[in-house]
């Protein structure tokens, strides 16, 4: 490792160990909170005022992206901030800004949360007005968090982690989710990307998981979609759309829809 105006400067290649890894991954996996977070917004604008059973689908939606949000950034907080802070040197600026930003994207979060909880069980207009008001302002706030960590943050993590911290990450989320909810979050990931981008997410799994994936990951993911984005004909906004990527043609004959973008 050498030292430069910026901190330590780690060996690049074998002789560190640091990098050799490409942090898309990181990106892939913003998409699916960027996307599910402005869907939900517009989904739940549209609930009629005593529809407790609708409420009660996109309540259900919501704490799956409120637990996957808090487990990554958990993951974040415990794994990659600790260990960048001892190495980046004077760009540790980024890595405290990040921890700053996730305390931001954590109160507002919650905020939405505790509307929810209040909104769902009688599925009022005021209430439902003031969750989807509290999204859009937790989506703001989490979209300037993942637009900075893409732009300044991975970069650093590409010098200064090994492979294996980085991918720390993902066995982090794994272990940390109920196995019942794994493919629903891997479809979500999975929904908007693009062949390389399949072939990275898919290439990180053990071998029988990503067999078990192709054979059932995208029909229970499928059904996911369906009871969220319901009845796209009879939703303002909402039109009949072709399975996410990830599902193929299978998945194209099941998927219900999805709010316009």
């Amino acid at each position: 490792m050498t030292s430069s105006a910026h901190g330590p400067s780690p060996a690049t290649g074998s002789d560190s160990g640091y990098g050799g890894f490409d942090a898309q991954e990181m990106v892939i996996v913003h998409r699916a909170f960027r996307r599910e977070l402005r869907l939900l917004g517009e989904l739940i604008a549209v609930v009629a005022p005593g529809d407790v059973g609708r409420a009660g689908v996109l309540a259900g939606h919501f704490a799956d992206l409120h637990a996957g949000l808090l487990n990554h950034h958990h993951g974040e907080d415990e794994l990659l901030w600790p260990l960048m802070l001892t190495r980046v040197g004077l760009e540790r600026d980024v890595v405290v800004r990040m921890e700053e930003q996730h305390e931001r994207v954590a109160r507002t979060l919650t905020a939405v949360a505790e509307l929810v909880g209040r909104w769902a069980p009688v599925a009022d207009a005021a209430t439902r007005d003031r969750v989807v008001a509290a999204l859009a302002e937790h989506r703001a706030v989490l979209v300037e968090h993942l637009d900075d960590e893409e732009a300044h943050l991975l970069p650093l993590a590409e010098r200064y982690l090994t492979a294996k911290e980085f991918g720390a990450l993902g066995e982090h989320f794994v272990l940390n989710t109920p196995k019942t909810k794994l493919f629903t979050y891997f479809g979500m990931v999975m929904e908007d990307a693009d062949a390389r981008e399949r072939a990275i997410m898919l290439g990180n799994l053990p071998a029988p998981v990503r067999l078990i994936w192709r054979l059932v990951g995208p029909a229970v993911y499928a059904r996911a979609v369906r009871r969220v984005r319901v009845r796209p004909d009879r939703l303002p906004g909402m039109r009949p759309a072709s399975a996410p990527r990830a599902l193929g043609e299978r998945g194209a004959r099941t998927c219900a829809g999805r709010v316009r973008r």
